[in-house]
């Protein structure tokens, strides 16, 4: 499939490049991109989450009331779960909420989302740019030459640029990842991604892996 490749004003360049029928064109399969989303969310939560049961809670052993004759239940100690200030019954403990997925489904996802995007028409090809220190204002100059200023994009380098991540870290709406960072959340989030043609090639060889 031929792509156009723009520059940073939004024009072509009169350059084509070939993106690969095998990770954009594939026919989705949904239910690995739900698996794969389901997973990354997963991971997002800490799972730090911890109250103080019976056990744990600091307070007096001492028999807080004769056993009988007193007309209402026996209690036996303050901390318990029935009194103001005792401990929680089945209290939220820590917990690791990864899930497992294995990769050949993980990679599957992904064509499955880049498939889905490229049906869009949301893929853009831009060749390589950088900053010499981080500017902000110059990276919201490009998102408005490709008219995507006020949609949430998805930005992929070929390699790690600081200046170009530092400039952009500063808008809600955009966000950039290098090729080998690129997951299915991110993909179906944003509404446009914009694909620097020094991605393309790292990019396919990590989907098309066997």
């Amino acid at each position: 499939m031929k792509v156009a490749v723009l520059d940073i004003k939004g024009k072509e360049t009169g350059r084509k490049a070939d993106l690969s029928d095998s990770v954009f064109a594939v026919e989705p399969n949904e239910h690995a991109v739900y698996l794969d989303v389901k997973q990354y969310l997963a991971h997002q939560r800490q799972g730090t989450h911890k109250a103080k049961e019976r056990a744990e809670i600091a307070g007096s052993t001492r028999k807080i009331k004769k056993q009988k004759g007193t007309g209402t239940a026996r209690a036996g100690s303050i901390k318990s779960p029935i009194f103001r200030g005792g401990g929680r019954i089945f209290g939220p403990r820590p917990k690791d909420y990864g899930q497992k997925l294995n990769k050949n489904v993980k990679r599957l996802a992904r064509k499955s989302a880049l498939s889905i995007k490229s049906k869009e028409n949301a893929i853009v090809v831009v060749e390589d740019f950088s900053f010499d220190t981080p500017k902000t204002k110059e990276f919201k100059d490009i998102l408005k030459s490709l008219g995507i200023e006020n949609k949430k994009s998805l930005i992929v380098l070929g390699d790690s640029n600081n200046s170009v991540y530092l400039s952009s870290r500063n808008l809600k709406g955009s966000e950039v990842v290098t090729s080998s960072e690129i997951s299915t959340y991110k993909i179906m989030n944003a509404n446009s991604i914009v694909l620097l043609e020094g991605a393309l090639e790292g990019l396919e060889s990590n989907l098309n892996k066997n």
